[in-house]
């Protein structure tokens, strides 16, 4: 997991911003789908 997501994350866990977490979950299936089709093609 990036650096700036993992923060990002925490500092949303911290304050309790449930559409921040949301959003950022998102982001991270988003990046983790991306990654994996990267090593599938290449």
């Amino acid at each position: 997991m990036p650096t700036w997501l993992r923060t990002q994350l925490q500092k949303a866990f911290k304050e309790q911003n449930r559409h921040q977490i949301k959003i950022l979950n998102q982001c991270w299936f988003y990046y983790q789908r991306k990654e994996q089709m990267n090593k599938h093609l290449g």
